[in-house]
């Protein structure tokens, strides 16, 4: 049985492993699992600007109204 290790000699972004064609770029199911587990629990994050929504939930999480006093 042919092995399915990808021809572009990636490694997996989580553990180095040779990534495997199919679950590329990952070596295996448990490390593309770990990596969704990441998305979804919010431990990757992308960096935006914030809203100010958010700039209203700051000031209300240390007591301040939204001007700020």
């Amino acid at each position: 049985m042919p092995d399915k290790l990808t021809k572009k000699g990636g490694r997996c972004p989580l553990c180095k492993a040779p990534s495997v064609t199919e679950f590329a770029p990952f070596c295996s199911r448990g490390c593309r699992d770990r990596d969704l587990l990441g998305w979804l629990g919010e431990n990757y994050r992308i960096a935006g600007r914030s809203t100010e929504e958010d700039e209203l939930q700051k000031s209300s999480d240390y007591g301040l109204d939204s001007t700020g006093e």
